[in-house]
């Protein structure tokens, strides 16, 4: 496979691959999202904070002058949105805000303690950094200006960074755009999820279309450089013929990007779900028509389908990295910056350092309990063995490059690969059959269709996953 032939799979609407009913039907499975490789529910209680501390010391012997990505998690949220699958504390009481920040602060310093010893003091630099929750800007504008100040005060901010922050539209109006932007904020990402009236009230997220409009619009005026709006479909109340207007209305809004994701009603597990009436649930015949009329809106209307669930203009840096093939993948998602340790900060945040990931305690009692001890507050991870290494490679090759070129994963982990991986190989010529894949003795090139079934493609190389059928802890891939 050649560099041109990959740089083929960028899709866009003249050269849109014709995706069946059939098809998504076919690929209509769970599997995991791949923000990492093993996935977290492969994190065990035996990767301690001793085991983090080994790590970032590590990093300050080997990598100190690399970049860092940060991701601050701020889990409050004024309402309950019952959908919603992220670790979050619903709560009016604002004043807990600034009891977090002040255990945040207290977290960042311990991490500066091993990142960069005062007595060989050098600020690390970022070039990454997104505050996700919850809603960050529960925040008050005097919170999220004393949340940039600390991280400035230890860290350096890279020119061309991406800087984001997830943004709650009901929770701003155009002073509190003007003050992110003054706070070096680049990127906002708004939660649209559906414009209809009805899916608003089954899912308890009322915010009408108007204020959307308007918030992206003054987004635009001040000079943000990326604006991405997030859609769910298979909500309750959603139809084909409802989801095609908020599809229209987002052609009409024209943002850069558009996650587009399918809802995963696991209520076993997520405990506002159980407030959604499952019998309001669109039948699996409807998700698929909604997922194919998205496809096809979206890319009639210029967009470019990155990857997962992931739309661009063609302008937009996002796809603009796709085309050049500096993609890449971590736990926030698709990223035009390069791979780099990821320090996770708050309540249940995820990060990786070296050769491991780690998370934080997942309720903010312990998380707090930690660092009263000064402790770092993490209670899970994994240190990743060579083969975990030789996959999560191939997996990003493949998720991000949509090629993977087998010598270069034997030159750079010593293995052959034809023989390591004989039997994914038999199970990819299945998918060459169905024209998901191309397949010769030099790599494989993942096809203008198969970049909508990515996910499928990428699990064949889950040692775990194929090896526990027990999926039902993940999403539906499409």
């Amino acid at each position: 496979m050649n560099k041109t032939a990959m740089q083929t799979n960028v899709i866009q609407a003249n050269d849109a691959p014709a995706i069946t009913p059939d098809m998504l039907q076919k690929y209509d499975v769970a599997g995991p999202r791949y923000t990492s490789y093993p996935t977290a529910d492969r994190f065990v209680e035996a990767f301690t904070e001793n085991a983090y501390l080994q790590a970032l010391e590590q990093r300050r012997m080997t990598g100190a002058n690399l970049p860092l990505s940060i991701y601050v998690h701020i889990p409050f949220c004024e309402s309950l949105c019952f959908f919603c699958a992220c670790n979050k504390i619903v709560t009016k009481h604002h004043e807990r805000s600034a009891e977090y920040l002040t255990y945040l602060r207290h977290e960042i310093a311990l991490h500066l303690e091993h990142l960069a010893p005062k007595d060989i003091y050098k600020a690390p630099t970022i070039s990454q950094l997104h505050l996700g929750g919850g809603s960050p800007t529960f925040f008050s504008d005097s919170e999220l200006s004393e949340l940039m100040a600390m991280l400035k005060e230890n860290f350096i901010f890279a020119e061309g960074g991406e800087y984001s922050i997830e943004v709650d539209p009901r929770t701003v109006n155009d002073a509190r755009l003007a003050h992110l932007a003054s706070l070096g904020f680049n990127r906002l990402s708004f939660g649209v999820q559906d414009f209809d009236e009805q899916v608003q009230k089954a899912v308890h997220r009322i915010q009408p279309e108007s204020q959307v409009f308007s918030l992206v619009e003054t987004a635009r005026r001040l000079g943000f450089d990326s604006v991405n709006v997030d859609l769910i479909y298979g909500l309750p109340k959603q139809s084909p013929a409802s989801f095609t207007r908020t599809l229209a209305q987002i052609v009409s809004l024209k943002p850069d990007r558009v996650a587009l994701y399918a809802y995963a009603h696991l209520p076993e597990r997520f405990k506002p779900q159980r407030r959604i009436d499952t019998y309001a649930l669109p039948e699996a015949a409807d998700k698929i028509a909604m997922l194919s009329n998205a496809i096809s809106t979206l890319m009639s209307a210029g967009y470019v389908y990155v990857g997962m669930d992931h739309f661009a203009l063609p302008e937009d840096d996002l796809a603009v990295a796709k085309r050049q093939g500096r993609l890449h993948r971590n736990f926030q998602g698709y990223s035009t910056q390069p791979d780099c340790d990821l320090i996770s900060l708050g309540v249940s945040a995820i990060g990786r350092v070296g050769n491991t990931y780690s998370q934080n305690a997942k309720t903010i009692e312990e998380y707090y309990d930690a660092l009263k001890q000064n402790r770092l507050p993490i209670v899970r991870g994994l240190a990743l063995s060579r083969d975990d290494l030789v996959r999560r490679a191939v997996i990003m090759a493949i998720m991000c490059q949509g090629e993977l070129q087998y010598e270069a994963i034997e030159l750079a982990y010593m293995i052959d690969f034809k023989s390591y991986f004989a039997n994914e190989l038999v199970m990819l010529k299945e998918q060459e059959a169905t024209g998901m894949v191309e397949l010769d003795d030099e790599g494989l090139l993942v096809t203008d269709t198969g970049w909508f079934f990515v996910r499928a493609i990428a699990m064949v190389f889950d040692r775990y996953l194929q090896t526990d059928r027990n999926r039902a802890r993940f999403s539906k891939i499409i």
